[in-house]
């Protein structure tokens, strides 16, 4: 049975970070199924000793299903989490809600300040820090060296979206379960729409005009739709309209895949020996472009929030300031090596000559400096946002326009239609939401 931390410590700032034991206090935390995470877990007993009294109960789910129940959850206030792993599109909006409890008050020694400007930004509205990063990541190139090398050809550090094409096919061996490329294809806002609101950025599409008229019968969108799934047919793996990130990650490991663009966060796990076939031929690049000066990839980061309607907040202030420090870090690097610590959230973490060596550290770091969310676009938008629209309505859009576009790569319609019908559903619910006449 949980107790109310604010009876027994009392309810000054300060009292959540004092080193007395707090007795029978279990936290519930939502988390999602991302190697990171799973790391994280294993790694709590140095929470536990620290702070005796406090108990962790893991609610460990798939993207999709995390989104929809931490979603309900903090909306009513429900109080089923004490913690809660989110992204950079619900913090700001739920933060202006008044739905997350404030983490300005975290210790000095947390560090506020080393927080990477990128990252941080997007977890603060009106000054207000309303979760924690435990990992930042944009998007890149991870490709296969040794079959790169095979087919006569280099991979420049800053790709076009026409040499991966030309790379894909001559990597493709559909005989040896050999696909030129993997890519996500999994319906969500944050599956599939994550990688192809990107994608569209780099050419030259965009949701919405600066009068929030729905894009979707651009011929840029057209191109970008075409030429993502002409190309996934053509070299991606069977059964692509299925596969998220995890799914491609099992792909990448087992080296089925000649090249991945996803989640920098993933390197790490590609080149892990204990998890993949091919740790040892892998090679990185920036997400591609179309010559038109915006590259292929996102912003993110999966933090830790703690919802208004939990009884637990100083404990689970505790967890969120443990997880996301500098010594968590550390505690990673010990344990598993500089290649497995969280990245792309501390300033430090860059300056350290050990993570130094690591290398996909500076790529990372590189391709979090390239995208830029307050201009995503070619052309002017009225929205902030790379991957996605930060607006309440976009995850229920997007996951909609989602569900189009992974039937069109299943084959089971059109790209045109599938355009057709995200445009129609994308005008009439941003209609009822006002941002039209």
């Amino acid at each position: 049975m949980k107790t109310t931390l604010r009876t027994m410590l009392g309810a000054t700032a300060l009292a959540a970070f004092t080193t007395a034991a707090i007795a029978d206090t279990t936290l519930t935390i939502a988390t999602v199924n991302n190697g990171d995470m799973i790391r994280m877990q294993g790694l709590t007993d140095d929470f536990k000793a620290k702070n005796p009294g406090i108990e962790l109960e893991w609610v460990t789910l798939e993207e999709n299903v995390l989104r929809t129940r931490v979603t309900q959850d903090v909306a009513t206030k429900g109080g089923q989490f004490d913690v809660m792993t989110i992204g950079t599109y619900e913090v700001p909006i739920w933060g202006k809600q008044g739905w997350l409890v404030s983490m300005n008050d975290l210790p000095a020694s947390y560090d506020v300040d080393d927080l990477l400007p990128a990252i941080r930004g997007g977890l603060t509205v009106d000054g207000e820090l309303y979760a924690a990063p435990f990992y930042g990541e944009s998007s890149m190139v991870m490709y296969r060296a040794d079959l790169m090398e095979k087919a006569g050809m280099e991979m420049p550090d800053a790709p076009s979206w026409h040499f991966i094409r030309r790379a894909a096919a001559k990597m493709t061996d559909k005989e040896e379960g050999i696909y030129g490329v993997c890519l996500r294809g999994k319906a969500g806002w944050g599956e599939n729409m994550a990688f192809l609101t990107a994608t569209a950025n780099s050419f030259g599409a965009r949701w919405f005009d600066e009068e929030w008229n729905a894009q979707f019968d651009s011929p840029e969108w057209k191109e970008a739709l075409t030429f993502y799934i002409d190309m996934l047919t053509a070299y991606g793996p069977p059964g692509a309209s299925s596969n998220g990130f995890n799914e491609n990650l099992a792909l990448f490991q087992q080296g089925k895949c000649g090249m991945w663009i996803d989640a920098t966060v993933a390197a790490s796990f590609v080149t892990n020996p204990k998890d993949s076939t091919v740790a040892d031929k892998v090679g990185f690049a920036l997400a591609p472009d179309n010559g038109l000066g915006k590259r292929g990839n996102w912003l993110w980061a999966w933090s830790l929030a703690i919802p208004a309607g939990t009884d637990d907040e100083d404990a689970a202030k505790k967890f969120v300031a443990w997880a996301t420090s500098k010594e968590y870090l550390a505690l990673v690097a010990e344990n598993e090596g500089w290649a497995n610590v969280p990245p792309g959230t501390r300033t430090s973490l860059y300056e350290n000559a050990e993570y130094a060596k690591v290398p996909f550290a500076q790529m990372t770091l590189d391709s979090i400096n390239a995208a830029d969310p307050t201009a995503p676009t070619v052309d002017p938008v009225p929205y902030t946002g790379v991957q996605f629209v930060a607006i309440p309505e976009f995850q229920g859009i997007a996951t909609a326009v989602g569900q189009q576009f992974s039937a069109a790569l299943a084959g089971q319609t059109s790209v045109e239609d599938a355009l057709a019908n995200a445009q129609k559903l994308t005008t009439r619910e941003m209609k009822r939401a006002g941002y039209m006449k």
